[in-house]
């Protein structure tokens, strides 16, 4: 790791009043900076994330233990000061042009984090906790934003985005912030109000197929909700089944065959999926922001301008490109590590013999919502454990990830190549960006609800991608349960 990014743990970014301009300044914290060249100064950057994570997580409860904890939270709050930062003004960007607010406003909401109190956590992970000059904790009404990033972070987990993409999004979701952008009209849109509300120079970034299906869910669901005069007032609902009908319907008469009333709505989704992109990458952003010592204007250096600029690869392309590239290789992702699994189990002297039992199992799982409980009697297995060793869903979500991002990473690394944006190989900080949207924007697309189901156990809806995928892959499949 170079200087910078090593100054990134005893360095925090916080709100500077006294100057309206920026609205914020960079401050260094020695207690920090002693406890982090102390403690693991001479690891690797992932080592130093796991380390400092693994000391705020901790439950020791000695004195000594505690102020750690806190010093190690210290280090880990500064880190993640920045990306809060740079959030609050990438969604200020967004907006630019279009409403009576700037980033500095936003980082009241977000941005709450001064450094000078030591934080921990409770023994479940639930409340924060403040250390009193003696050491001593005491339960504070006041939570502080970084250290709920940091609580909920799954740091543990094969499946969890990094710390930077994880705050990101987090800040994004922050709900004060969501609140202060409804106040000026800027609220969340469901996928059918996206599509209900879609604008003329959007719909021109779509493919012809996109267009036509937009016209058809005008036809139908506008026209019912002029009837029922709630076009200004009230969130929109799904459309019905006889809505997705008639859409159908008309979809025939304009030559697309749809086969049933889920794969239309799912292909609406994808649509409006489309139109969220267009929302985070349309290029509403200022070029240049002020410097946050002079004050002075120069070029911003966190535009991805490489990758997503409109000068050398347009919206339309990037937008329908990655969402198409992304359809195809998570179901080859999909199918590739089910391949994988069972030659693993194949392989195995313990579990050869059920092999044969892991897609009738995932088949329960994913097709008829069954508890790892009730497959364990239905196929015939032993015991709870050793259904949830052979089947594991948890871990075959984790490694069609790490897959996925892999092959979307190559194809998009080939694609930069023939628009002459990059070398092959490429340079280490484009790499190092683009890995970053691509990790960021699967796991928005894909993997964070696919992960939430699971966790969801009994409750799981099953409505994500990926598990439509799965579904997908498995009604190909000749299974006997």
């Amino acid at each position: 790791m170079n200087a910078a990014s090593i100054s990134r743990y005893w360095t925090i970014w916080r709100i500077n009043l006294a100057n309206q301009q920026v609205g914020y300044q960079q401050s260094d914290l020695s207690q920090a900076r002693d406890f982090f060249r102390q403690q693991v100064h001479d690891c690797q950057n992932d080592d130093i994330q796991s380390t400092l994570l693994g000391n705020f997580y901790a439950n020791h409860l000695a004195e000594k233990d505690l102020l750690n904890r806190g010093l190690a939270g210290l280090c880990l709050r500064c880190y993640v000061s920045y990306p809060i930062l740079k959030a609050c003004q990438k969604i200020d960007s967004l907006f630019s042009g279009e409403k009576s607010f700037s980033y500095q406003d936003l980082l009241s909401c977000v941005l709450d984090d001064d450094g000078n109190r030591l934080v921990i956590l409770d023994s479940d992970r639930k409340t924060q906790l403040v250390l009193d000059e003696h050491g001593v904790p005491h339960t504070t009404t006041y939570k502080l934003f970084t250290v709920e990033v940091l609580r909920k972070f799954k740091h543990d987990s094969q499946s969890s985005m990094s710390l930077d993409n994880w705050t990101y999004l987090q800040t994004r979701q922050n709900p004060e912030l969501r609140k202060f952008l409804a106040e000026f009209g800027f609220q969340h849109h469901s996928d059918w109000s996206l599509l209900n509300r879609v604008r003329s120079k959007q719909l021109e970034l779509l493919a012809k197929r996109s267009r036509q299906l937009i016209t058809v869910f005008h036809a139908v669901y506008r026209r019912d909700r002029r009837e029922r005069k709630q076009i200004e007032v009230g969130k929109c609902p799904d459309p019905t089944i006889s809505q997705l009908q008639e859409m159908l319907t008309y979809l025939q008469e304009h030559d697309i065959i749809i086969k049933t009333t889920d794969e239309l709505k799912r292909e609406l989704k994808q649509v409006a999926s489309q139109l969220r992109q267009y929302d985070i990458w349309s290029y509403r952003e200022p070029l240049e922001i002020p410097d946050h010592d002079t004050g002075i204007y120069k070029p911003r250096k966190d535009l991805p301008t490489v990758y997503y600029d409109e000068s050398h690869l347009e919206q339309q392309e990037i937008i329908e490109f990655l969402h198409q590239q992304l359809q195809l290789i998570l179901s080859e992702a999909i199918s590739q590590e089910i391949s994988q699994s069972i030659a693993k189990l194949q392989n195995s002297k313990s579990y050869a013999p059920l092999a044969q039992k892991y897609l009738p199992g995932l088949q329960l799982y994913y097709c008829d919502c069954k508890s790892l409980k009730e497959i364990q009697l239905l196929l015939g297995m032993t015991s709870w454990d050793q259904t949830r060793r052979i089947l594991n869903p948890g871990e075959l979500l984790s490694k069609v990830r790490i897959l996925t991002v892999q092959k979307l990473l190559d194809t998009m690394l080939k694609k930069a190549h023939t628009k002459g944006l990059t070398s092959i190989p490429p340079e280490p900080e484009y790499l190092k960006t683009l890995a970053e949207q691509i990790e960021n924007f699967v796991d928005v697309e894909v993997f964070i609800e696919a992960g939430e189901e699971i966790r969801a156990g009994r409750n799981r809806s099953l409505d994500s991608v990926y598990a439509q995928k799965l579904q997908n892959y498995l009604e190909t499949q000749i299974i006997a349960i």
